[in-house]
């Protein structure tokens, strides 16, 4: 997005785009946003410019950031009001590792993980399931 910003820091210029996707659906709710080499590569910014931009769409609670596992969208924002705006339920649980995610996380198939459920309501239809793995005792 190499566009013109006259009087208006860069980090907003992208922050505002970033809002016009998920608003707009682009970026569907409860999906990762790119990942910040993505964006920096495509805004042809700095990552402190690109960290300040995601800043300031999570102060407005239109993205959460998990550590270590990047940034999520989320357009239901608590001032809309309720009743308004998809809701997000999160359920986590035991399961066992499959062929796919033993190999992927080096475990042995039918080790124990935990497997975290983002899952998106709107008017009572579930419109994204986002699935997470960890390893029990990994912080998330």
């Amino acid at each position: 997005m190499p566009t013109p910003h006259y009087g208006q820091p860069r980090y907003r210029a992208i922050a505002d785009e970033l809002r016009r996707r998920i608003e707009s659906g682009a970026i569907p709710s409860g999906s990762l946003l790119p990942a910040e080499s993505a964006l920096t590569a495509e805004f042809r910014a700095s990552r402190g410019t690109i960290r300040q931009a995601i800043a300031l769409l999570r102060d407005e609670r239109l993205v959460t950031t998990e550590h270590g596992r990047g940034t999520y969208a989320n357009p239901y924002r608590p001032e809309d009001g309720p009743g308004e705006g998809p809701k997000v339920e999160t359920r986590e649980r035991q399961v066992a590792a499959d062929p796919e995610l033993a190999a992927l996380f080096a475990v042995e198939v039918g080790a124990a993980l935990v497997e975290r459920q983002n899952i998106t309501l709107t008017n009572g239809a579930v419109g994204a399931v986002v699935r997470i793995y960890r390893l029990p005792g990994a912080t998330t």
